[in-house]
């Protein structure tokens, strides 16, 4: 890949993830927490609201997985599941990290 496509697809990533991370908010935000679903979620299995959040990650992480595998084996994923699962990853990573920076 050459350096401009990787610059494309990198503006193009961001992009999305702000999107992504703005549009979600309104989901499962509130307007005082922007982490409010993992704090509950943590409420509800008695875990940290990292350990909740990891959790939620996982299935992500796993359809990731199964990409990485299907291209290894010769199988591209079309390329708008890639940026699905891709960013679901990369949102969770970035959600993860407010978390753990929270109480610091």
């Amino acid at each position: 890949m050459t350096g401009d496509k990787f610059d494309d697809l990198l503006a193009r990533r961001l992009r999305l993830i702000e999107g992504t991370l703005g549009a979600k908010a309104a989901e499962y935000a509130t307007a005082a927490d922007r982490l409010h679903n993992f704090k509950r979620a943590a409420a509800v299995t008695g875990q940290h609201p990292a350990q909740a959040c990891v959790g939620m990650m996982v299935k992500h992480l796993v359809s990731v997985l199964d990409i990485v595998d299907a291209s290894a084996a010769g199988r591209a994923a079309a390329a708008d599941l890639i940026d699905e699962k891709v960013g679901d990853a990369i949102n969770y990573l970035i959600l993860l990290e407010a978390i753990l920076k929270e109480g610091l």
